[in-house]
């Protein structure tokens, strides 16, 4: 499990949210907040991405290092360092989220344990074209509406669990999980997000540091723009088949057409797998804590 952080070694939020479930992770830094990182956390937990992953990283553009590249870079330093170690997939994570949740009759329930990412790491072992899947937003899915417990290919953010066999890697200045989501549906592979398990997931631009001030806060071309029209133009430029842009919210935005994936992209069970029958709760018990 790998945390993105930048700017924020105060905040920290998917940090202490992890450590508030005793869940282990690696929060991934540049090498020139390190100091400020190792003052507020276990620094056996702290990795440094090496120079080389921003320098070479593909911004989908012609600014280069003119501005900030993104969290990207960062993330294709995860993948192969989780490669490394020998794993099958990892979990990389935004450093904006400040609970975990599961869904369960209507209610959005505060886990106590890690449960939640082996139930998922577990049930996409059950296909053999999964290559990325993660928790929906806790804001997308209210007590007052029914879901199913999960939907298949549409975009992945902010909390994803992919395979590390995949022939992609991160890309793009902005819109980096859309881009890869939809590169691997493009190539047949599915998608799954959970609506049975959530993140608590800050809104855009209301958490100090990561690219907040080196995106959103100088890209302001208009009143009407919000500072998201080059994020939204870049989604275009990379699916334009897919992909234009909206105006919603006092802001712009991209809006991405996922209909044709859900209609042929089809899971596909592993060979020989047995599924239980009946209900598995996999030891997840619902206790009520504290008034």
């Amino acid at each position: 499990m790998y945390i993105v952080s930048k700017g924020r070694w105060e905040s920290r939020l998917t940090g202490k949210a992890c450590d508030k479930i005793n869940v282990p992770y690696y929060m991934v830094i540049n090498e020139n907040e390190y100091d400020q990182y190792a003052k507020v956390m276990d620094e056996k937990k702290i990795l440094v991405m090496p120079q080389k992953y921003y320098d070479e990283y593909d911004t989908f553009d012609n600014l280069g290092s003119s501005k900030a590249k993104g969290p990207g870079a960062a993330r294709n330093f995860c993948w192969d360092h989780s490669i490394g170690l020998g794993a099958k997939r990892h979990w990389v994570f935004d450093d904006n989220i400040g609970d975990w949740y599961w869904f369960n009759r209507n209610k959005r329930i505060r886990v106590a344990d890690g449960a939640m990412f082996s139930l998922m790491e577990n049930w996409v072992e059950r296909f053999t074209n999964v290559a990325i899947a993660g928790p929906n937003y806790r804001f997308f899915v209210v007590p007052t509406q029914i879901y199913p417990h999960f939907i298949t290919n549409t975009r992945i953010y902010s909390m994803l669990l992919i395979r590390n066999d995949l022939p992609f890697r991160w890309r793009g200045r902005y819109n980096e999980d859309t881009d890869l989501s939809l590169r691997v549906l493009k190539s047949g592979l599915c998608t799954v997000q959970f609506n049975a398990f959530l993140g608590d997931k800050a809104w855009t631009q209301t958490v100090k540091g990561g690219n907040s001030a080196q995106f959103y806060d100088k890209d302001v071309i208009g009143a009407w723009d919000g500072g998201t029209y080059p994020k939204s133009k870049m989604q275009v430029d990379m699916h334009p088949d897919v992909s234009k842009i909206v105006y919603r919210f006092q802001r712009c935005h991209h809006l991405v057409d996922y209909s044709s994936f859900v209609k042929k992209n089809k899971l596909e069970y592993v060979q020989g797998i047995e599924i239980p029958q009946g209900t598995n709760n996999h030891g997840v018990i619902l206790k009520k804590v504290g008034d």
